[in-house]
């Protein structure tokens, strides 16, 4: 048996904050944020709502038959925004979820999670035909954006998604993943200080060292250097090409960029939907929240063929080809 997605649930919170409010935090201009982003409007979540909350509203729709709960055998979350340094916001999301004792780990990859959740669940449960796992992507990317800095703020929102990976037939499921972390590239974007490398002093958070930091110029040439030569290499370890994937589903990472991706590797826009303008960059749930989303405004059909893709911190890149079944 392969190992697919069997299910799936995503979140996204009610309150819109739009490019006017934006501008009035940051700065910015409408324009500037049309041209560089695409991005009109994103959702954040309620100041006491926490990423494990915003995790459980995704996930809990998937586990609630106990029969389902009886085959779990991983947890797998990635987030940039984890309820705390520690534990594991995974071993929460498992408390909130009254899931029994199983590991229950994240995985600190942070946009490109839950490519690697795949490819672990595809490594370890492929002997196991009953195993089920469950990999959530969450993200509050509201509550590490200083609001006076147009070149994040103007990007990120908040969501969470959740697949449920299992058994599928031989020719469906997970046909392949190619993984790759360019540490050298470390400093592109983070959270700089709150480790024991730079503890959050007073003097640090004043200076907003708890805030999320980004090279944009880096970090896009990063995508745009990295993200085919992993998809070049899921293509070839599933013997396809990209004229044989049906649909192209991306990490929502910036509208404008997206756009240049789709014409460097010469995709049909049609062949690639989009949720960034709708909720910005909403993390690690970016991927899986559009995934999702594009499976409710058009099914995907059995036997369709799928690449999904993703770029994080660290500097991280994933992609996986998946036959829908």
């Amino acid at each position: 048996m392969a190992i697919g997605i069997i299910d799936m649930g995503s979140h996204v919170p009610d309150r819109v904050v739009t490019n006017d409010d934006i501008c009035a935090w940051s700065g910015a201009t409408h324009d500037w944020i049309t041209n560089l982003t695409g991005i009109e409007e994103r959702r954040y979540a309620e100041p006491e709502q926490t990423t494990s909350d915003l995790a459980v509203l995704a996930a809990a729709p998937l586990v609630a038959d106990p029969a389902v709960q009886e085959r779990l055998a991983w947890l797998f979350l990635s987030t940039n925004s984890p309820d705390q340094p520690s534990p594991a916001t995974a071993a929460v999301v498992q408390a909130k979820l009254g899931l029994p004792a199983l590991p229950a780990f994240d995985v600190g990859v942070a946009c490109a999670g839950v490519i690697f959740h795949m490819a672990l669940a595809n490594a370890l449960m492929r002997d196991d035909a009953g195993q089920v796992a469950l990999a959530i992507g969450a993200d509050k990317v509201s509550s590490i954006v200083d609001r006076t800095d147009k070149r994040t703020v103007a990007l990120f929102g908040d969501g969470a998604a959740a697949l449920l990976l299992g058994s599928v037939p031989d020719g469906y499921g997970i046909r392949s993943t190619s993984l790759l972390t360019d540490g050298a590239r470390w400093e592109n974007i983070g959270i700089y200080a709150g480790g024991a490398r730079l503890p959050l002093t007073p003097e640090r958070y004043a200076e907003g060292g708890q805030f999320t930091r980004m090279d944009g110029r880096a970090v896009a040439a990063f995508v745009l250097q990295t993200l085919p030569k992993v998809i070049d290499s899921a293509l070839e370890k599933a013997g396809l090409g990209l004229h044989d994937i049906d649909r192209f589903v991306f990490h929502q990472a910036n509208g404008r960029l997206l756009a240049g991706l789709g014409k460097k590797l010469g995709i049909d826009p049609e062949r690639v939907p989009t949720t960034v303008s709708r909720f910005g960059n909403s993390g690690v749930a970016s991927l899986p929240v559009t995934l999702v989303q594009a499976h409710r405004e058009r099914p995907f059909q059995r036997g369709e063929k799928l690449l999904l893709a993703a770029v994080g911190a660290g500097m991280t890149a994933g992609a996986a080809v998946v036959t829908w079944y």
